[in-house]
């Protein structure tokens, strides 16, 4: 039985959301406590495939995330896996049944980043599918833990969830993305003059995504329509201060939300749950 390590795997899985995640970490305490580990669980395997793509600038990123992807892989099969993170997904993916066609999309999307992308239309979206939509939909097994009526009918919004907080991350993360790591998410949309009207554009869209999310989120169940709607909460804030500012000045600077007003959303938000007022 290897009950201990599979205790210690979600905790460090819960560990690393708690260290790059203040606002996530805050959102999974409001799920019901039987969903809390999973969801860890998938936010500490795909904030290591990130990592890799975009922190471990002196290691080879592609040897790296090509271990990482065949390691990946061998814990769904074999389940299990001596790295914590990953056998804490692995018990995730196999337990709820989560497409491994999921998993492959998001591969994808991370190994796009390793490359100097020209990033068309087309491109965007395969990007926003594989590193944000299919995130969402994973989360959603375990959110309908195995009712696919539900999962099916919530699966749109689930995806529209996703890539408004990609898209919100690219605007919180535009100065960093093209200074640091030379990348331009945005199709057609040259950063180095990026204007207020091309922000306008890329905001009508996001806007159009939470509407249509909000939709989505009224319905799931109650185990874990609090700690949706809180996360919800937090990337519209952080999109309405981001609406604020000029594209000069998101360019110039990231745009954040204090510990404070987190604390704040996360006493609002409650209080509507509470009397149904999502």
């Amino acid at each position: 039985m290897k009950t201990i390590f599979d205790k210690v795997s979600a905790e460090c899985s819960k560990i690393v959301t708690k260290n790059y995640s203040t606002s996530f970490s805050m959102g999974i305490q409001f799920l019901g406590k039987k969903l809390r580990n999973p969801i860890y669980a998938i936010y500490g395997f795909v904030r290591l495939a990130d990592e890799i793509v975009d922190s471990f600038h002196d290691y080879d990123k592609a040897t790296l995330l090509h271990k990482f992807k065949r390691d990946c892989y061998e814990a769904i099969n074999d389940r299990i896996s001596l790295n914590p993170v990953l056998n804490a997904f692995q018990e995730v993916v196999n337990n709820y049944h989560i497409d491994i066609e999921l998993i492959d999309l998001f591969l994808q999307s991370m190994e796009m980043d390793l490359r100097k992308e020209v990033y068309t239309p087309e491109k965007y979206e395969q990007y926003i599918l594989g590193s944000a939509q299919v995130v969402g939909l994973m989360c959603l097994h375990v959110f309908t833990e195995g009712d696919k009526a539900t999962y099916a009918r919530l699966k749109e919004s689930a995806m529209k969830l996703g890539s408004a907080f990609q898209k919100v991350n690219f605007l919180r993360d535009v100065n960093a993305d093209f200074y640091v790591l030379s990348r331009t998410y945005f199709p057609n949309v040259d950063l180095s003059v990026f204007s207020t009207s091309e922000k306008t554009v890329i905001e009508k869209e996001i806007s159009k995504e939470f509407d249509e999310a909000l939709e989505g989120i009224r319905q799931l169940p109650a185990s874990s329509r609090k700690g949706v709607y809180l996360a919800y909460i937090y990337y519209r804030r952080l999109f309405d201060k981001i609406r604020r500012k000029t594209a000069a000045q998101i360019m110039a600077e990231r745009v954040r939300i204090s510990n404070v007003h987190k604390f704040t959303l996360l006493f609002g938000s409650v209080l509507r749950s509470r009397y149904n007022r999502i």
